[in-house]
């Protein structure tokens, strides 16, 4: 079994469209049963808000299915309960390894650098689309990081 927490700052546009980019991937691969997925933010700002609309949209434009959720922050007892923590961007990082007192186990990652081949602090930022309204550049960056991640976990 698999247990990954995908983050960002918020939990309503990237990580949040992580995880179900990465359900999509799993239940595509039927290896549903030997995953569980989720997402959190490192900050309390968007706490009970669902999905970014164009978050959706990008998903939807993909065939990717999604459903409603509240945005949550991640907690240190996350750490005991997940295997992988995977940020989008360097700030991500550093708030997850300081929200997660360290990380002890190496569970923390982030997200680009499974397709890039490099290590967690080299590994380029997934483009946040809060700043930039551009969904399908965040969406293409998710994407190629979820196939890596899952070839990595074979």
């Amino acid at each position: 079994m698999h247990r990954i927490m995908f983050v960002c700052h918020g939990n309503i546009c990237r990580s949040t469209m992580a995880e179900f980019v990465m359900k999509d991937l799993v239940k595509r691969a039927g290896r549903e049963a030997d995953f569980v997925i989720a997402s959190s933010a490192t900050s309390r700002e968007e706490m009970g808000n669902d999905t970014h609309p164009g978050t959706t949209r990008a998903l939807s434009a993909h065939g990717v299915s999604f459903s409603p959720r509240a945005a949550v922050q991640l907690n240190a007892a996350d750490y005991d309960a997940y295997d992988l923590f995977v940020g989008m961007d360097s700030a991500n990082i550093r708030n997850m390894r300081r929200m997660l007192d360290g990380d002890s186990a190496g569970k923390v990652h982030k997200l680009l650098e499974f397709s890039e081949g490099v290590a967690t602090d080299d590994a380029s930022d997934v483009a946040d689309p809060w700043y930039t309204g551009d969904f399908e550049t965040t969406y293409n960056d998710v994407l190629r990081g979820c196939e890596a991640l899952l070839a990595f976990l074979r």
